[in-house]
């Protein structure tokens, strides 16, 4: 019986090793951070905006602000985060990663408003996107009555560009909207008063196209048309629209080019989704062209 130890190189001859990593430099990936509270049904908040900066390839970090037990359907609870933690999450990220834009979404109260706005007064967070929720689609309160009035004054000074719906936008402008004019002079009169470049969304008004218009001053007042997509959901849609300008800020896209890129960005999301269970979530892996 031949020796089985006889077929074995116990002294084998060097090999030079393949390099498993591409030695050539890289370049730096944009990180984007969100500031927003956590839906339990992945489709809206933290969820929604990590699957946006993936799928336009920036790094998404985030500072949870609240914890919502929620489906499409309905929120059935909130409970929030520490304001010092809240504050512990922004610092640990922008100490450790070159954070070059910032959303925040749900803050939910005076305390998480403060906290919030205290920390980025001292951090370097590149612009600041504010999605300034405050209802839910099914009706739930997502912003306490009573800080309204710190968003304003503690978040809004800090912002870059604020995103709201039709709702949000008639309570910030203090008027009723109906029509694509209403819309215009509202987001003009948002733009005035808080002194920020303000993109007011029109997807709830009706017809067969969706305008956006954006406002940066008086006189600068740019609309942005979709066909809309008859779908049964669009739940977080305005979360998504927000993430998707912030990771084209970060990526170094100019305001208005990136208020494009959000828009095609939601579009091809509401397009492209499948169902899942009973719900329609938003195709985040769908890559506009």
């Amino acid at each position: 019986m031949p020796d089985p130890h006889e077929s074995l190189n116990l002294n084998p001859e060097p090999r030079p090793l393949t390099p498993r990593l591409n030695p050539e430099p890289r370049p730096l990936t944009p990180v984007a951070l969100s500031i927003a509270g956590s839906d339990s049904g992945g489709g809206a908040g933290i969820q929604a905006d990590l699957k946006t900066f993936t799928a336009m390839g920036v790094f998404g970090t985030s500072a949870i602000t609240c914890i919502t037990a929620q489906n499409p359907d309905a929120v059935t609870g909130i409970e929030a985060v520490s304001p010092k933690l809240i504050a512990a999450q922004i610092k640990a990220v922008t100490r450790g990663f070159p954070v070059s834009a910032t959303k925040t979404g749900m803050l939910f109260s005076t305390a998480v408003i403060q906290a919030v706005a205290k920390t980025l007064k001292n951090t370097e967070c590149g612009p600041l996107v504010v999605d300034p929720v405050m209802v839910s689609t099914s009706g739930r309160r997502l912003l306490r009555q009573d800080a309204m009035k710190a968003l304003f004054r503690e978040i809004l000074p800090l912002a870059t560009v604020m995103t709201p719906n039709l709702n949000e936008a008639e309570i910030l402008a203090g008027c009723r909207i109906r029509s694509l004019k209403d819309l215009q002079t509202a987001c003009r009169v948002i733009a005035a008063r808080f002194g920020v470049a303000c993109v007011a969304k029109g997807g709830h008004l009706t017809g067969g196209q969706v305008v956006d218009v954006l406002c940066t001053g008086d006189d600068d007042l740019t609309l942005y048309t979709a066909p809309r997509v008859n779908i049964r959901s669009t739940h977080g849609t305005g979360c998504t629209f927000s993430a998707a300008l912030t990771a084209a800020l970060a990526l170094g896209q100019p305001l208005h080019e990136a208020v494009a890129i959000a828009k095609h960005f939601v579009t091809c999301a509401l397009q492209n989704a499948r169902p899942a269970g009973k719900y329609w979530p938003l195709a985040f892996y769908s890559l506009p062209e």
